[in-house]
């Protein structure tokens, strides 16, 4: 691992043309070695995007490990590099709303892009925010993701043994929440709702959330920029009236939106998590049979 890192940090010199282009090749290498992963992307695709044909989900797929690599290497420039240089890189849209956030408890709605490290690099050049924190198995890769996370305005960064409280705290003190909604952890504080039509365990926390603390929640999603020129931050106009009175009905839309975004940028979504890992009762795996 340390060697790793050690490589890593080396990678930050690079110009981001050609750092870019090595993590490309390095995801198509990958799109080839790892079998599992492979199979879970295009399960993914296969259920969310079945208009393709399936030399289609074959391309986007293999285009989706290409940038997923690529984020990862460009992660070095996130983490070391001069401020001066990312905000050279970094194209925001339409710039990020300060006065918006300082107005009221605010969740940053971040879905699980590959470059969503991009976005909370961004937030936390001009403020402190907070997150749920997953420590890494391995201690020296986690003393790294906390300080490159923690290298401008430091963040509190909440483990999800700790609960909700902190947080609640931390945007009552005025502290937005940079929040990834999209990932199945379970059927715990989950509800099923359509994920492209299909049922998927979706947390309600968002919405509970912003019920509790009458937060807005301002959706954020960053991506590359053609051209190795850098990265997009795109801050949208907070959700309107959210999350109303039905958790679930604002859960579903949540969703929805995602899906609108997706569809913008369809290889540089998390495909290869397992969005669908959780089924309804009665429901097999939809991991268990080779796409077709």
């Amino acid at each position: 691992m340390r060697l790793m890192l050690g490589l890593l940090w080396l990678l930050h010199w690079l110009p981001l043309p050609i750092l870019g282009r090595l993590g490309e090749w390095t995801g198509s290498s990958l799109f080839l070695c790892l079998h599992k992963r492979r199979h879970v992307a295009l399960t993914n695709l296969k259920l969310c995007l079945p208009h393709l044909s399936e030399h289609e989900r074959h391309t986007l797929a293999r285009r989706h490990f290409q940038l997923y690599a690529r984020s990862v290497f460009e992660r070095a420039v996130l983490w070391w590099a001069p401020q001066a240089r990312l905000q050279k890189l970094m194209h925001i849209a339409p710039g990020i709303p300060l006065q918006q956030i300082d107005s009221r408890p605010t969740i940053l709605l971040c879905p699980h892009f590959v470059c969503l490290d991009v976005a909370g690099a961004a937030v936390a050049m001009h403020v402190s925010g907070c997150s749920m924190y997953t420590a890494q198995s391995n201690p020296l890769l986690d003393a790294t993701l906390k300080k490159g996370r923690m290298r401008f305005h430091p963040p509190l960064l909440v483990t999800r043994t700790e609960g909700i409280r902190p947080i609640l705290r931390a945007m009552r003190a005025g502290i937005p929440f940079f929040m990834l909604p999209d990932m199945d952890f379970g059927e715990k504080n989950s509800v099923f709702v359509p994920f492209f039509g299909v049922p998927s365990a979706t947390l309600t926390a968002p919405a509970r959330l912003a019920r509790i603390s009458g937060a807005q929640v301002i959706p954020v999603v960053a991506t590359f920029l053609p051209d190795y020129r850098g990265w997009e931050i795109r801050f949208y106009p907070p959700l309107e009236n959210f999350p109303g009175d039905d958790l679930q009905e604002a859960t579903q839309r949540l969703n929805h939106w995602i899906e609108q975004r997706v569809l913008e940028n369809p290889a540089e979504y998390f495909w290869a998590h397992r969005r669908f890992k959780t089924r309804p009762p009665g429901e097999s795996s939809v991991y268990d049979r080779e796409p077709s």
